[in-house]
């Protein structure tokens, strides 16, 4: 997989090739545009539905790259190579664990094993395209680098636009009224403010100001004022629910580009959960985005690998990560019951 190209939007290739690894393996796989996903053999209505899912698509290499990141090198028992760390290995392993799986007959669950695509850009062609024809899902395993520790909750992000207006007029005299000005106070309102209500793994919802444009030329006073927050939310509030709470606060114009990419959380109580800590895997909120976030059903975050090394020049996985995650999604499965 590393050798084959397959940024996104461009995984076309490497569904193809585990296209041919699934039937190589006495398997139908389905299609739907780049994403191939396979049903458990003894399908049963009757029986709760787990979904393993990872991604297949990369980013671009890293300009600093010192070796091929298209070809696949083990030294010093590390595998490098582009998405070997992000998400190779993760969704190698989930697919030898259904493997595993698939054939028993005496599963207390369902398994679909599902390669997506579009997963680093949160494409609309990705999971949340698949996911309408997957029936119901009541536990989604999301196979990502996590040191094969359980992301039992992850951040969402809403990106909003806003404007602060004001009334223009000639900079050398006492008029107008100074949109920059306004956006200012604004800005400094978001800044100091603090929700009420604040994760246990994730903490409080992060606001960051990261864009502003204003003005046309240094003697007009500018009528309007842009700025871009990014909010990184939490699962104690929706992205609904966070935009309206910031919308009512500030008195500017407030627009979110989108509301999709939601925060999700588990509940401590959820046997997938207590299945983990009984490994002795530990418990932690994840700050970074995965298709978690498109998905409208109870999730964890699990898979060998160490999300520092993700987009990094040189990455690789450890071939032991690898065995261990294999192992790891098999006991995580065996004796759990929904």
């Amino acid at each position: 997989m590393i050798e084959i190209q397959s940024f996104s939007r461009e995984e076309e290739l490497v569904s193809d090739y585990l296209t041919s690894f699934f039937k190589s393996k006495g398997l139908n796989p389905l299609r739907s545009g780049n994403n191939i996903w396979l049903k458990s053999s003894h399908w049963d209505e009757g029986k709760p539905t787990i979904l393993l899912n990872s991604h297949m698509d990369t980013v671009k290499p890293a300009t600093t790259y010192s070796l091929d990141p298209f070809k696949a090198q083990v030294k010093d028992g590390k595998l490098f190579g582009l998405g070997s760390n992000d998400a190779g290995g993760p969704l190698v392993c989930l697919i030898q664990a259904f493997l595993h799986y698939q054939g028993q007959e005496d599963l207390p669950y369902n398994l679909i094993m599902a390669a997506t695509a579009e997963e680093e850009i949160s494409g609309a062609n990705g999971i949340a395209s698949l996911i309408p024809q997957l029936g119901k899902i009541e536990l989604g395993i999301v196979g990502e680098p996590t040191l094969m520790q359980m992301a039992v909750a992850e951040k969402g992000l809403a990106v909003l636009d806003c404007v602060a207006s004001g009334v223009s007029g000639h900079a050398a005299r006492e008029e107008g009224e100074n949109a920059i000005y306004k956006a200012l106070t604004e800005i400094e309102k978001l800044k100091s403010f603090e929700f009420e209500k604040e994760s246990a793994f994730l903490g409080p919802i992060k606001k960051t100001v990261t864009l502003i444009e204003a003005g046309t030329q240094h003697n007009v006073v500018p009528d309007s004022c842009k700025f871009v927050v990014d909010v990184r939310t939490t699962d104690v509030y929706s992205n609904k629910e966070t935009v309206e709470i910031i919308n009512d606060l500030l008195d500017v114009e407030v627009t979110p580009r989108s509301l999709r990419l939601n925060p999700s959380g588990l509940a401590m109580d959820h046997p997938v959960v207590k299945r983990g800590e009984s490994l002795g895997m530990e418990k932690y909120g994840s700050p970074t985005l995965s298709d978690q976030a498109l998905m409208p059903f109870n999730t964890i975050k699990i898979g060998p690998g160490d999300s520092a090394r993700s987009h990094t020049a040189d990455e690789y996985i450890g071939i032991e990560e690898i065995e261990g995650g294999i192992s790891g999604y098999i006991n995580l499965l065996d004796n759990l019951n929904l």
